[in-house]
């Protein structure tokens, strides 16, 4: 997951990607329950419980993949995770160095990334579920469970080409960083 979050989730620190990320992932999950049961009492509890749970998550996990973002200020943080992503060259010699850090970090967070397994789990709890909906449901209700299978339909082939799109851009980012880095130091800076 945290290979395809945007450049700009990196700009705050902690509490804020925490924020960031576990408010869009709690309204989307709560929009989902609203048209599903059309509660907004478990909406609100989806919002509440859910978003809370994944900030936390993905945010350490960022934390994790890249420790030295907090070395960086926002501004420069920015710059190295779109240069990175983008497979653009840095463009600042004392940025260079993040950008491997980073890079380094994408890399071993794809090795390390399982979650496409618990996609693959929830995509086959969520057909089961349109299927038992469709049957026993309302139609409003067979319909969101067959708008959240494509929901993950749409997820199990998008993800992966978008991550290997990143990888291949930031393994171009990394080669240019460390030329630069090679060219410092040849030059004695």
């Amino acid at each position: 997951m945290v290979v395809i979050l945007p450049g700009w989730v990196w700009r705050g620190g902690p509490v804020r990607r925490a924020m960031v990320t576990g408010l869009s992932a709690g309204v989307f999950s709560g929009a989902f329950v609203l048209a599903e049961s059309g509660s907004w009492v478990g909406a609100v509890a989806a919002v509440l419980v859910l978003g809370p749970f994944y900030g936390v998550r993905v945010a350490r996990r960022m934390g994790r993949v890249w420790p030295g973002a907090g070395d960086l200020d926002p501004a420069d943080r920015v710059a190295v995770v779109r240069a990175a992503r983008r497979g653009e060259e840095i463009g600042d010699a004392r940025l260079a160095p993040a950008v491997v850090d980073y890079c380094n970090g994408l890399r071993t967070a794809r090795e390390h990334d399982r979650l496409l397994w618990v996609v693959l789990a929830f995509a086959a709890l969520a057909v089961a579920l349109a299927l038992i909906d469709t049957f026993s449901g309302s139609t409003r209700q067979a319909g969101v469970s067959w708008l959240f299978v494509l929901f993950f339909l749409v997820e199990l082939t998008w993800w992966p080409r978008k991550q290997a799109r990143v990888m291949s851009c930031a393994e171009r980012a990394e080669r240019s960083a460390r030329r630069v880095l090679r060219q410092s130091e040849s030059s004695g800076e």
